[in-house]
């Protein structure tokens, strides 16, 4: 874990290197060659014909191909702002959707909240968006908070996110150090907001903003250009406006202020946003406006959401929800069925790109919906060989040790701080821009696993070292433990195994039931295509190319200061070298053996 893992040093591994596909024409593949495993690194090269030096494509993939999903990706993409990514789908025809966000309450929400992220990052939204709760310290560094769980779905999900920000409650000089804060942690969209009064009317803000026009053009003020600006707009006008048609002037003040695009309330009929899309241009709103869409789920939620937004219910919605309100699953195929009706007709129309969707923070409405409109593509291609964070200063970050692969999160967070990134290309390892490897502890250590789960998984009780055995077997193989229970997640890695090692299963399964314990692994590729569903990654037309390698845990049993862990990586059929310890592979370490220092010249430690 220490520099020399990641670092970029002259002779510490081998010069990343592309090979063209056959044909001329063919973008190249991104492949890289360790070198000994204690510095091995995976990313992509830099230079080579068809890449861009800052590792984006320069090929000719379609925007549809190369540019759909919201997490970056190898091409000129990485790079846009928001709008830009807005304007790129306009003008191509491509079209594709949002999904909105509320903060939870505690600490497991959060944690929940953040496996929903990556599962629905997953379908390849355009960006989400984590609304403010005036009540819930939103600006603070609570794990619960609006800005962190934007700022975790920015860093450590890889999602274009948006930051709600309202006038209610707050002051001009607090606003701005929230927004100074949101820049900090590389936030760049902000959805400027009046807010919903705390009470049942506004109490004017005295030293503060009273409208959305005045928080934006406070923020490009302060900002300038820096934040990509989002403002509310209402369909039906909004229920303290005047008339409609003033609702509609206010909305065209919001926009010369400085918003880029415009997201509206929910609606329940088509017609309804048609008409005030029209109207909208009609008096020279020429940005995007994006409808929102509610798939009603339930009774109850559709309530309580129809009076926060002071929404009437078309009678006719009315009469069938009526007789099955006691019915969930009746009333959310109701609503799945009526928000794919509406959504259809609003992208047949050609006047409407994207769709932005209230999830209420659940998942199976809003994904069955996308999935019935093809727009939710779960591509198998992987930009890079691990997951990428979406803070801009991590833009040219195409180069990590390999055997963090599995934990991209605890690397983000661990990283955070640095300055700048490895990039594969040559420099110094010891450059002051990187910072230490240090606080040892992950971001949101928590399982998604109930405790109840993991002992079911792990056992109520070690009986001894074979029990640990027994679980990391289990892990690896697939096969229930001796109570019948799956083995899904380790400490480490909460998530199932890739699809990759299933390549090595049957050799991991043996290795670890004699307690050389993995936890991290990669077959041996060479030269597949890196449109392979398993090990591809890159553009495509290109191939891929890795070593075998695999990181181990190495058990002591003795007491302090004898017992200790040590962490190994073995590559290939070469003894194992690494800054701690010199094992040939298939070796087992005893408590008390002394293994020679290989990088260290001639000392020894105790294992």
């Amino acid at each position: 874990g220490g520099r020399e893992a990641r670092g970029r040093r002259e002779g510490g591994r081998a010069r990343p290197r592309s090979f063209p596909a056959a044909g001329p024409g063919r973008s190249l593949a991104m492949v890289n060659e360790s070198c000994s495993s204690s510095n091995g690194m995976v990313g992509s090269s830099n230079g080579a014909a068809g890449l861009r030096s800052d590792g984006s494509s320069s090929g000719g993939e379609s925007s549809k191909d190369s540019s759909r999903c919201s997490t970056p990706v190898l091409d000129a993409e990485r790079h846009d702002r928001l709008r830009e990514k807005m304007r790129r789908r306009q003008e191509s025809g491509d079209k594709w959707f949002s999904l909105e966000f509320f903060p939870p309450r505690t600490s497991n929400g959060a944690v929940n909240l953040i496996s929903r992220f990556d599962r629905m990052g997953a379908g390849g939204p355009l960006f989400i968006d984590v609304t403010w709760h005036p009540a819930g310290d939103p600006g603070s560094d609570k794990e619960t908070s609006s800005m962190m769980m934007a700022s975790t779905a920015l860093n450590y999900c890889g999602l274009e996110t948006v930051l709600h920000m309202t006038c209610c409650n707050q002051t001009r000089e607090m606003i701005t150090a929230h927004l100074h804060k949101a820049k900090r942690l590389g936030l760049k969209n902000i959805m400027a907001l009046r807010g919903d009064p705390m009470g049942d009317e506004w109490q004017e803000e005295v030293d503060g903003f009273n409208y959305a026009t005045d928080l934006v053009k406070h923020i490009r003020a302060e900002f300038e250009d820096y934040f990509d600006i989002c403002v509310a707009g209402y369909p039906k006008g909004h229920p303290e406006a005047e008339s409609y048609i003033d609702d509609l002037k206010h909305l065209k003040e919001k926009v010369s202020a400085g918003a880029d695009f415009v997201i509206t309330q929910l609606f329940f009929r088509s017609e309804t946003f048609l008409q005030f899309l029209k109207d909208c241009q009609a008096i020279g709103i020429t940005c995007p406006i994006v409808p929102g869409i509610f798939p009603i789920q339930g009774y109850h939620s559709l309530r309580q959401l129809v009076k926060l937004s002071k929404l009437e219910v078309p009678q006719e919605i009315k009469d069938i929800i009526e007789p099955i309100k006691d019915n969930d699953a009746a009333i959310r195929n109701y609503g799945i069925e009526l928000a794919v009706t509406m959504c259809r007709e609003l992208l047949d129309s050609g006047l409407v790109h994207g769709l932005h969707f209230y999830t209420l923070n659940r998942e199976v409405a809003t994904v069955e919906v996308l999935r019935r409109l093809g727009l939710w593509k779960e591509d198998p291609r992987r930009p890079l060989p691990w997951a990428i964070s979406a803070n801009p200063k991590r833009r040219v970050e195409d180069v990590r040790p390999i055997f963090w692969a599995s934990r991209p999160k605890s690397y983000i967070y661990r990283t955070q701080e640095w300055d700048e990134f490895p990039n594969g290309r040559w420099g110094n390892s010891s450059s002051p821009a990187f910072g230490e490897l240090k606080d040892y502890y992950l971001f949101y250590l928590k399982s998604k696993s109930p405790r109840e789960e993991l002992l079911k998984m792990w056992g109520e009780e070690l009986t001894g070292e074979q029990s640990v055995f027994e679980v990391f077997r289990c892990y690896i193989s697939g096969e229930p433990n001796r109570n019948g229970h799956k083995v899904t997640c380790l400490p480490w890695n909460d998530d199932p195994l890739a699809a990759e090692t299933n390549l090595l299963k049957e050799e991991l399964a043996k290795v670890n039931k004699r307690g050389i314990l993995t936890i991290n692994s990669q077959p041996n590729i060479n030269g597949k295509p890196s449109t392979d569903p398993i090990v591809g990654w890159g553009p495509s037309g290109g191939y891929v190319f890795q070593k075998v390698s695999s990181l181990c845990l190495c058990l002591s049993l003795c007491p302090p200061p004898l017992g200790i862990l040590v962490l190994c990586t073995v590559a290939g059929e070469e003894p194992l070298q690494s800054s701690t310890c010199s094992v040939r592979r298939g070796s087992r370490c005893h408590p008390g053996t002394l293994i020679p220092r290989t990088s260290g010249g001639g000392c020894a430690e105790k294992a």
